[in-house]
């Protein structure tokens, strides 16, 4: 089964993510830390990762490179953030996350492509 964990400690915006997975029968699980993320990528092997990139303290280049040393099958890397963030959202690019979105682009995207980021890389989406 698909699982995806969401990095965020917004409480408000989570909700709206985990819910739309909800109603699409997906499965997200909100995480708070980085080390929590981590640990719990290292025990589940999600299919996907969704980072906010306004969490605070995160070191994107180290989560990366910690999901790849720590899970079996490497996770899709889907990231949101600021739209005035250019340089935030190129750093996301750079340090190798598969899709790199503004805040707005993600809500709108969220319920057509969730469970597209969600299918293991390399395998097809359900129809």
């Amino acid at each position: 089964m698909s699982l995806g964990l969401l990095l965020t400690d917004d409480m408000i915006f989570s909700s709206r993510i985990t819910g739309t997975a909800k109603a699409l029968n997906l499965d997200v699980k909100q995480v708070k830390s980085v080390a929590d993320l981590t640990a719990m990528a290292r025990e589940l092997a999600p299919t996907c990762v969704i980072v906010d990139l306004s969490h605070a303290g995160l070191q994107l280049d180290n989560l990366i490179r910690d999901l790849m040393e720590s899970c079996s099958s490497i996770p899709r890397v889907v990231a949101y953030g600021s739209h005035v963030d250019a340089a935030g959202l190129r750093a996301a690019r750079d340090a190798g996350c598969d899709v790199v979105l503004p805040r707005s682009q993600f809500v709108e995207q969220l319920p057509s492509h969730l469970g597209q980021w969600l299918t293991p890389v390399g395998s097809s989406p359900a129809n």
